[in-house]
């Protein structure tokens, strides 16, 4: 089939599809005399494969070490295990932004607890030296953190930073 008929079978786009192609993950492509891509049927398992990993938080460079030369010579082992560790990630990640709701929610709180004759920008000093003097945690991420974000929240947590 050709790149266009790849695209709608999988919904991507022919940019998306030459993407990945280059980048190492679609390794199945041909070419004609002419020069156009070919793809075989399974070039859309591939990347509905690629596509789904990357959902559930897996670089492509994960993704790489995990595709097998042909879809009939997966590595049972090494995929059970590398989803395992993905699991775990993502436990780990829950972990994280759980408590960092919790200081943000206690932040929240703090703020809202403004004494009535204070102004704003007195109430923000006050709130924030009981940040800086550790009597109210600060929400933090880990480093890995963000690489399991989509690539808004990545920017916002680069931002942020």
């Amino acid at each position: 089939m050709n790149i266009g008929e790849l695209a709608k079978r999988t919904g991507l786009t022919n940019s998306r599809i030459r993407f990945y192609e280059r980048a190492g993950l679609l390794k199945t492509v041909e070419r004609r005399p002419n020069g156009y891509r070919t793809y075989p049927p399974e070039a859309v398992m591939v990347l509905d494969l690629i596509t789904t990993a990357q959902m559930a938080g897996f670089s492509l460079e994960e993704i790489r070490t995990l595709l097998p030369p042909g879809l009939d010579q997966w590595d049972h082992g090494a995929l059970v295990e590398a989803l395992r560790r993905k699991v775990a990630d993502i436990e780990a990640l829950e972990a994280r932004l759980k408590q960092s709701k919790k200081q943000l929610v206690a932040l929240i709180q703090d703020i809202e607890t403004k004494p009535d004759d204070m102004d704003c920008a007195t109430n923000a000093r006050r709130v924030l030296s009981r940040v800086l003097d550790g009597k109210t945690d600060s929400p933090t991420m880990a480093a890995g953190d963000t690489s399991l974000l989509g690539k808004t929240s990545r920017r916002r947590a680069a931002k942020a930073s």
